[in-house]
């Protein structure tokens, strides 16, 4: 958290200002006693420069700016920048995203409107990455195989831009789960200064691709001490999803999903996490806040502050106020005694 302002380093010396209302009676009343009188003014024309009323309350003008200026300075005006340091929690997450083909089943409401199931999750997931702002966390995606989205990084602004760019489609269809597990666990496996690690792995079908078993990734990920929570979205059996027809017009087809729970478990079980089940977006709201209060730890942070002067530039207004009253008095101000 960053926030900048002015401050003072000696307010008292504002204080100086109320002298000024002293010094416009005194420099702006009338002068002492004529020194010599004249029985009228013809005497005296073309004797120096005539000197303008306006002349007298621009030089007296110059005398009181210069003068608060001069006080401003010396109060020391600072720009104060005030800089929040959170340091990283400690806590690495890396979340395993399905994209494949059956991920466009619109069974899921977004505004009270039909949503398809990776637009919700979208929408939870980036909820759930801008409630995490001290975590390092990273993204696969995976359908047929697995496919980096982000590397672990605290710029969840960058990462939220990669979640947005991810479509269904970007590889060849399937759910691999146990390979997307092993790329996860890769990810995470190789930051020793992190004390805790998870992987949230959200899919909606059965492990049908991919040369490793889920069972396997998931004994691998928890040799490395990673916990791994399992989220099943979508209702099982027919779900429609949008498809094009030979005119370009789009159409619902239905398509049969199933998805193996006990499976999902299974690896939550391995990866000491938990399972859950999202059949609707606050179901899977529900869950993500669970994650996130069950891995919360307490965040430090240091503060500090950067202090740039600002007394030179009313300084230099007053000096140069100043210097003009007095050469104005010099040259063209100057008068008769």
């Amino acid at each position: 958290m960053n926030a900048s302002h002015l401050v003072w380093e000696t307010p008292a010396a504002l204080a100086l200002l109320v002298l000024l209302p002293v010094f416009a009676w005194r420099l702006g009343s009338s002068g002492g006693a004529a020194a010599v009188r004249f029985p009228g003014v013809s005497l005296l024309r073309g004797v120096g420069r005539p000197v303008r009323a306006s002349w007298g309350r621009l030089r007296l003008g110059l005398v009181l700016f210069g003068w608060a200026a001069m006080v401003v300075a010396l109060a020391r005006p600072q720009w104060a920048k005030d800089l929040e340091v959170v340091k990283a929690s400690g806590i690495d997450i890396l979340i395993a995203l399905d994209v494949s083909r059956s991920m466009l089943a619109e069974d899921f409401t977004i505004g009270g409107k039909r949503a398809s199931r990776i637009d919700a999750v979208k929408q939870v997931t980036e909820m759930f990455i801008e409630g995490r702002a001290s975590d390092r966390i990273g993204m696969v995606a995976f359908a047929g195989r697995p496919y980096l989205v982000s590397p672990l990084t605290l710029n969840h602004e960058w990462l939220l831009e990669n979640l947005k760019r991810i479509k269904i489609g970007m590889v060849e269809d399937g759910t691999a789960i146990g390979s997307a597990l092993a790329s996860a666990t890769r990810r995470l496996g190789d930051n020793p200064e992190a004390h805790t690690k998870i992987i949230v792995l959200l899919t909606d079908g059965d492990n049908n691709a991919g040369q490793i078993s889920p069972n396997t990734a998931a004994e691998a990920a928890r040799a490395l001490g990673i916990k791994i929570y399992t989220i099943c979205a979508g209702t099982q059996g027919w779900v429609p999803i949008p498809v094009k027809d030979m005119f370009g017009n789009t159409v619902y087809q239905q398509v049969l999903v199933s998805v193996d729970e006990n499976q999902s478990k299974r690896v939550a079980e391995i990866g000491g996490g938990k399972f859950y089940r999202a059949t609707d977006t606050n179901a899977l709201k529900q869950i993500f806040e669970d994650i996130n209060e069950l891995e919360k730890v307490p965040i430090e942070s240091q503060r500090s502050r950067q202090l740039r002067e600002l007394f030179v530039w009313p300084l230099g207004l007053g000096l140069a106020s100043l210097l003009t009253a007095m050469l104005w008095s010099l040259s063209l101000g100057r008068r008769l005694p």
